[in-house]
């Protein structure tokens, strides 16, 4: 073993070190079971300090992974976990704890589930709101091959505002007798849940009606879980309370409510599943969890540490020198702009930390929405204001975005209406995967007839044109943006006027036209850097919007040159590029066009550029590209 990996092995304490499968789970003492929970925990604060990623989800749900796997058998038994960003325990419980220390990093363990990395992951996910339809989608499928084995859905309560959730939910009764659905509640999604279903699953757990009816509770503890425990049921306050409820939102559904327990109670929840998988009803059992527990700087801030960078164990600091990204650009901008414009308002669908708007929640609370983990709702709802004259700032990564696409053709192009689409992580997510990665927005809103579709070359231009998006009344409008900063220049560098549709010729040339995109614009000028080093003449196009193509440079540019190479941090598939290769076969014109971009094919996770020079997105293929033509 090299002195890396021996360092990264003492991270996992003797018991942790000894799980090679679920089956190490079932074979250890009961009484060992705590132990392992705190070697589990101090494994992953450990790690994660290197890594980064979705430290507080995880410490929330320790010992409901530890019980789960001491009950049940995968991968016989399905466990469905809704988004999967709190499955790293179920990995570490799965044979892969010894890879901890690699998670996110290139060919290192993914920071969600993926179905190709081991067999117990019955279900992959990086989205919310699917567990339980999957999950009741191979229960079916189960009951049909008569196959006697245990389906467990997993979901945070801020799953249960997602639409897909809800449409589960009404056909888990008519679907199958034999299904667990397990609502983790902690009362956070990425940021503070909002809504009416969350402040119903707060209710349950504080509601005086509980009081009532501890004897039956305790009576069900003592059933399930012996005496030594029946004390637990009298905690209403704490966490044990009500395990028997008829609980009425989830017993219309046709299903049996079981809770709220003890969320961190392992022999308690043990035994409750014990006994939930001899029943033949669809049940759901309500825990509640600390997000982030066993690591003080995680409770104190669970909406920094849901997912995060490296960060200092000691006080969980990160790096606060590094410049500022385009979501805190966005934040600040579209904040200072409302201040002067009464109509501007922002809308989020749970995400104020990652889009920056908590800037706006802030300063302008009474303009501000939260709508939930709902993007198709929100869409809506933007919709609806836009029709009222108001200037909506609809905020959603761009992998996000995909699931309100009916709403953004049907709704919004159909009708004119102009709601701004703000798309974060417009482009390569490096380290988050191909569930996170925004390579697909280009494709999907080139086809819908009259939407403007943007992406700015460095900071300056981007506030640029979020002021020209506020001005713009027309239709709809989309910016796209990348999840860190796009350069680094100066937020007042002087900025050529936004035009509607128009590109920016940075120089004239006669041999090759580079078209660099957005985040690739930088690409495309060391590109050019490298071609005149080999006497080669060289135009340079910033095009600012994919959508209205700038007709007149573009065909300028290829009839003056001998090739055209354009510059995306998007799938090349009905791409920008796709877009000036129709453009000019339009014109008739026939200069040949390469093209940079990420491959037909779900992109990895790793740092980009380590993934950018796999996959042929550099300066270097470019000049390889072009120089075929000379």
């Amino acid at each position: 073993m090299t002195t890396s990996a021996s360092s990264e092995h003492s991270a996992l304490g003797p018991l942790l070190a000894a799980i090679h499968s679920p089956e190490d789970v079932k074979a250890l003492p009961e009484s060992d079971l705590p132990k392992l929970a705190e070697e589990i925990r101090h494994s992953l604060i450990t790690c994660l300090s290197r890594t980064g990623g979705h430290l507080g989800p995880n410490l929330g749900v320790v010992e409901l992974s530890v019980a789960l796997h001491r009950v049940f058998s995968t991968p016989q038994d399905r466990f469905v976990f809704d988004v999967a960003h709190q499955g790293y325990v179920h990995k570490m419980l799965t044979g892969r704890a010894d890879r901890i220390h690699t998670m996110r990093t290139y060919k290192g363990l993914n920071g969600f589930l993926l179905r190709s990395e081991s067999e117990h992951d019955s279900y992959g996910a990086g989205h919310a709101g699917t567990a339980l339809s999957a999950a009741l989608g191979m229960a079916a499928a189960r009951d049909l091959a008569k196959e006697d084995s245990h389906v467990v859905a997993v979901a945070g309560d801020a799953a249960f505002t997602c639409g897909p959730t809800l449409e589960a939910l009404n056909n888990i009764a008519e679907t199958t007798k034999r299904f667990i659905v397990v609502l983790n509640d902690n009362e956070w999604s990425i940021d503070k849940n909002v809504g009416a279903i969350a402040r119903y699953f707060n209710a349950l757990q504080t509601h005086s009606t509980y009081a009532s009816v501890r004897n039956t509770a305790a009576e069900f503890v003592e059933k399930v879980a012996g005496k030594a425990v029946r004390k637990l049921a009298h905690k209403v306050e704490e966490g044990a309370k009500n395990l028997l409820f008829p609980n009425v939102l989830f017993e219309k559904f046709g299903l049996r409510y079981y809770g709220p327990i003890d969320g961190h109670d392992l022999p308690l929840l043990v035994r409750t599943f014990e006994h939930l998988k001899t029943l033949h009803e669809p049940v759901v059992l309500h825990i509640i969890t600390e997000k982030g527990r066993g690591y003080q700087p995680a409770l104190d801030n669970p909406g920094k540490f849901h997912g995060l960078g490296a960060y200092k164990i000691e006080d969980g600091s990160t790096d606060l020198s590094a410049t500022p990204t385009c979501s805190d650009i966005f934040g600040r901008t579209v904040t200072d702009m409302a201040k002067t414009d009464e109509k501007m308002v922002a809308i989020t669908a749970a995400m104020p930390g990652g889009t920056k708007l908590e800037i706006f929640k802030k300063e302008l609370p009474g303009r501000y929405y939260d709508v939930g983990i709902a993007e198709e709702h929100a869409a809506l709802f933007a919709c609806g204001m836009a029709t009222k004259g108001f200037k909506p700032f609809l905020a959603i990564y761009s992998t996000f975005m995909q699931r309100a696409y009916d709403m953004i053709v049907h709704d919004m192009a159909l009708q004119n209406l102009p709601v701004r689409l703000c798309m974060d992580r417009g482009g390569l997510s490096g380290d988050d995967g191909p569930t996170h990665h925004g390579l697909f927005d280009i494709g999907y809103l080139r086809p819908v007839p009259g939407i403007v579709h943007m992406q700015p070359a460095n900071e300056a231009e981007f506030v640029a044109m979020l002021k020209w998006m506020a001005n713009y009344e027309a239709g709809p409008s989309a910016i796209r943006y990348p999840r860190g900063p796009i350069n680094g220049s100066p937020l007042d560098a002087p900025v050529p006027p936004i035009e509607l549709g128009k590109a920016v010729v940075v120089s004239e040339g006669v041999d090759v036209a580079l078209i660099g995109l957005g985040t690739l614009f930088g690409m495309a000028e060391k590109t050019k850097e490298l071609l005149e080093a080999r006497g080669l003449s060289v135009a340079l196009v910033n095009p600012r919007f994919i959508k209205p193509l700038d007709n007149a440079v573009f065909e300028r540019m290829a009839k003056q040159c001998k090739v055209v190479c354009t510059f995306e941090d998007h799938v090349l598939h009905n791409g920008f590029g796709c877009g000036v290769i129709e453009l000019l076969s339009d014109a008739g014109i026939t200069t040949p066009v390469e093209r940079i971009g990420w491959p037909d094919e779900f992109v990895e996770h790793g740092k980009p550029d380590i993934l950018m020079k796999l996959h042929g997105l550099t300066a270097e293929a470019a000049v390889e590209k072009v120089m075929k033509h000379f």
